[in-house]
């Protein structure tokens, strides 16, 4: 058939000659659609990018769903990597994609319907992913853009120990940059989506949006059900031919050789996949992969995230002996000198802080897993079970958490209690610790919760967990006590994070468990000689999931000290949590405990005083000025009573659960009351913070500067200067306030000998003058230090007039409401102004009596 160009609206297309008589296309897409084996693939692709930019979003995704079901897989494989892309962002973080951390149903409901549809595990994207699949298609990946202590192994030669990167390495001719792995489509499609979360920034939403609400939260919870069934097994894929499936990636030969952090172990995969004719191989081996890949690449991208220097810390005595032979074969070769090797490995230090949203996303990982291992009936989850022959969806279920989750976790916990911000974000991070620690909240047998008062038990089944994940307990544990000294326990949001954490660790029995797994690890050796040799080796914990398990050690004191030596290294120096110096950080913080309970109390007095404290005329302006400017440590008065009644609830029931904790007695508690109550004065306010006393008056003590630190105490800050010349305040006019010092100063530069003549006369008069004209006795300011004290008393100033309660909103408002009800009265403006006069000097002369009669009482 001849052939011809055919113009398009948009484009042109070569066509038979017969059909171009006939046809008529609206797009380059539409006639790419009619005639999908005769495009070459760069066109379909362009076609895509047009309608990206000219077509809505609905008509782009339907336009997509019929590309991926007309399309062989030939011209699917150019438009893949640019479809991921266009979905998930680029890599770098310039382009956003479809938004998905953004995206909310109540927002664009229509928009996220359609998302959710296109990418949802059983939708077209999966089914694009698996079609390409089938064809064993491989993609590059820069290796660039993974995390930190993997990219720098990797760029030194040395593969990383997780077998997600086993055999996908692809060097360059000259070795170290550029490199790439080689992945196939859904190792290609579940890396894009996971590292979205990290390089696509969410925009500014609103703060009481949930994280929970977004699609791509929602999307990792759908891929975690639907990959990490805790009922029944895995769905098979979707194959664009009936009854054809998706085969499992096969494996490839490295480009060169590598020296490994841990030990290479065969995939059990392989070993049912060779004897899948026998009658009782489980059909779920050949779909196991996915979910083994989809678990690796969100530990490796979401936790993986640390100094190069702690990874390698926590390696096994053996993989260290073959990095170094491996760094001393190189240093010969002609590409990579070991001096650049070395100074590329020292000089890597990533800067990595997770967000709020990375950290709940993780959280939901981890609960979804819990829910997933606890999923096992009581039968596979014994120990026995492990020689019995058992599918590998029930392997899977027990060694995901152990082998390859807690490892990293752990790091990743270490890294945010350590640099997250001493604010009330660190709530997210200790939520995900906790929920952790708590495995048994996810079982499908646990118990109805109890109430606050009778908090249900912890069973004795869950005793291997706590001991095998020993450190999650003990040292974060002391990781959190140092945090909370450091933070405001006043405030209701810290004094809850307290309260959760002391909550969780009073469960009864859980603090038992922990007690008897540091009696296993600080066991000595020499109690235990008659048993096995122990070499505490770094176990596999990134591992496949599918590799044999290890024989069943039955010693728990090994388990335990093989647990903390492969995460601290054997070198490490444990403090136990049940020791005394964890327990003087406790009695620490139930000290900081009653007196934040105190100083929020003190709090919620002085806000309940403030409105009493004030006569109807100093709210009308003709009291004394407020020159001390001072104002709370705490924005509890802001918040209202009731979060000042919840901090104290809070704080209350936290130092009761510490006390069970610790077996803290009522006596050591008490003390700490009675040492508050001795710290105040008859007043009932607070002493000053703890000081010395030096030459040049007050010092603070390392507890004094805590205190203040923490808003446990403070100084009574008040102006100690010249009354006039006091900063202008908000509520009052600064060009009147000016005019008004102007004048008054005129006045007292004029009169100031008759003022002070007047203001030295013995009868009333003098008194009255007094009261008016002259400032109040240093004697009944506040304490002053030495320096300050000679100062202000070397400046001693005469009596004279101040006019700047004149210059307040206050004083002017209450004048004119004033002068508006006496002219509803029928009073004249100027009679009006007599009776005000008249009544200040009948309540001035008053003030006046009393004063004098005060002075005369004192000593």
């Amino acid at each position: 058939a001849e052939w011809r160009l055919l113009p398009l609206r948009r484009g042109t297309l070569w066509v038979p000659q017969w059909f171009a008589k006939k046809a008529i296309f609206n797009s380059p897409l539409e006639a790419a659609m009619a005639f999908p084996h005769l495009q070459q693939p760069s066109f379909l692709l362009a076609s895509l990018k047009a309608d990206s930019i000219n077509k809505p979003f609905a008509q782009q995704c339907q336009d997509l769903v019929k590309v991926i079901e007309d399309f062989p897989a030939k011209e699917l494989y150019t438009i893949f990597p640019w479809l991921v892309e266009r979905i998930f962002g680029s890599l770098d973080g310039v382009l956003i994609g479809w938004n998905l951390h953004c995206l909310q149903e109540h927002v664009n409901p229509v928009e996220y319907s359609i998302v959710m549809e296109f990418l949802d595990p059983g939708g077209p994207m999966m089914k694009l992913v698996y079609k390409l699949q089938a064809e064993d298609c491989k993609f590059d990946f820069p290796v660039s853009y993974l995390p930190g202590p993997v990219k720098a192994s990797i760029q030194e030669c040395i593969l990383p120990d997780s077998p997600l990167y086993h055999n996908k390495v692809r060097f360059t001719p000259t070795g170290g940059l550029g490199l790439n792995l080689a992945l196939n489509p859904f190792e290609y499609y579940i890396f894009f989506f996971t590292l979205s979360l990290i390089t696509q920034k969410p925009l500014p939403v609103s703060l009481h949006v949930r994280t929970s609400d977004y699609a791509y939260f929602i999307l990792v919870d759908r891929y975690l059900s639907w990959f990490l069934p805790t009922e029944g097994s895995v769905p098979p894929p979707l194959s664009s031919s009936p009854g054809g499936t998706s085969p499992s990636p096969p494996l490839r030969t490295p480009a060169m050789p590598f020296a490994s952090y841990g030990l290479h172990h065969t995939s059990l995969l392989k070993r049912h996949i060779s004897h899948q004719m026998s009658v009782n191989a489980d059909p779920t081996s050949h779909e196991i992969w996915r979910s083994e890949i989809l678990l690796q690449v969100f530990v490796e991208m979401w936790l993986h995230h640390y100094s190069l220097e702690m990874y390698q810390k926590m390696q096994s005595p053996h993989a260290k002996l073959e990095v170094l032979h491996y760094r001393l074969s190189v240093s010969s070769a002609l590409y990579s000198p070991a001096q650049r090797i070395l100074q590329a490995l020292h000089a890597y230090q990533e800067s990595f802080t997770p967000t709020e949203e990375h950290v709940l996303v993780v959280r939901l990982l981890l609960k979804h897993l819990h829910a997933f291992a606890n999923s096992l009936k009581p039968e596979q989850a014994s120990p026995s079970a492990h020689s019995h022959a058992t599918s590998p969806l029930e392997e899977f279920k027990r060694a995901a958490v152990p082998r390859f989750v807690q490892q990293k976790l752990y790091l990743f916990l270490q890294h945010c209690f350590g640099h997250w911000p001493l604010d009330a974000s660190f709530r997210a991070v200790l939520e995900l610790w906790l929920s952790y620690l708590q495995p048994w909240r996810y079982a499908p047998d646990k118990q109805a919760p109890g109430s606050d008062s009778q908090p249900r038990c912890v069973s004795e089944k869950w005793a291997p967990f706590v001991q095998e994940n020993l450190l999650m307990y003990t040292k974060l544990f002391v990781g959190f006590l140092n945090r909370a000294l450091r933070t405001d326990l006043v405030s209701p949001k810290h004094a809850l994070m307290v309260f959760r954490v002391a909550k969780v660790f009073a469960q009864p029995n859980l603090a038992e468990m922990i007690q008897k797994g540091e009696q296993l690890f600080l066991e000595p050796e020499l109690v235990i000689r008659h048993r096995q040799h122990r070499l505490f080796t770094a176990p596999i914990f990134t591992g496949s999931f599918l590799s044999p398990w290890p024989p069943a050690v039955t010693d728990a004191s090994f388990k335990v000290k093989n647990h903390v030596y492969s995460l601290e290294g054997q070198d490490c120096k444990y403090t136990p949590m049940f020791g005394p110096e964890a327990r003087t950080l406790v009695l620490r913080l139930a000290q900081l405990i009653t007196q934040a309970k105190h100083t929020a109390k003190s709090i919620s007095d002085q806000c309940a005083e403030s409105p009493a404290g004030h006569s109807f005329l100093s709210w009308l302006g003709f009291s004394s000025m407020d020159t001390s400017g001072s104002y709370p440590a705490n924005d509890l008065d802001e918040m209202g009573q009731d979060s000042v009644r919840k901090t104290d609830e809070y704080l209350e029931k936290a130092l009761e659960y510490l006390r069970q904790i610790f077996r803290l007695s009522e006596a050591q508690l008490r003390q700490f009351t009675l040492a508050l109550d001795t710290t105040q004065d008859e007043n009932g306010k607070k002493q000053l913070p703890d000081c010395i006393v030096g030459e040049d008056g007050l010092i603070l003590t390392p507890l004094g500067r805590y205190q203040i630190i923490n808003g446990l105490r403070r100084f009574e800050i008040e102006y100690q200067g010249d009354p006039e010349l006091q900063p202008i305040r908000s509520y009052e006019i600064a060009s009147l306030v000016r005019t008004l010092f102007r004048l008054s100063s005129a006045i007292n530069r004029r009169f100031a000998g008759q003022m002070a003549a007047l203001c030295s006369r013995d009868d009333f008069l003098g008194s009255f003058c007094r009261y008016h004209l002259t400032e109040p006795g240093l004697a009944s300011r506040h304490l002053l230090s030495p320096v300050v004290w000679r100062l202000v008393a070397g400046h001693t100033r005469g009596p004279r007039l101040s006019l700047r309660f004149l210059g307040s909103y206050r004083t002017l408002v209450s004048l004119l409401l004033t002068f508006f009800v006496a002219s509803l009265f029928c009073v004249r403006p100027l009679p009006c102004t007599l009776l005000l006069t008249l009544g200040y000097v009948l309540y001035a002369s008053a003030m006046t009596l009393l004063t004098e009669r005060g002075k005369l009482h004192q000593p």
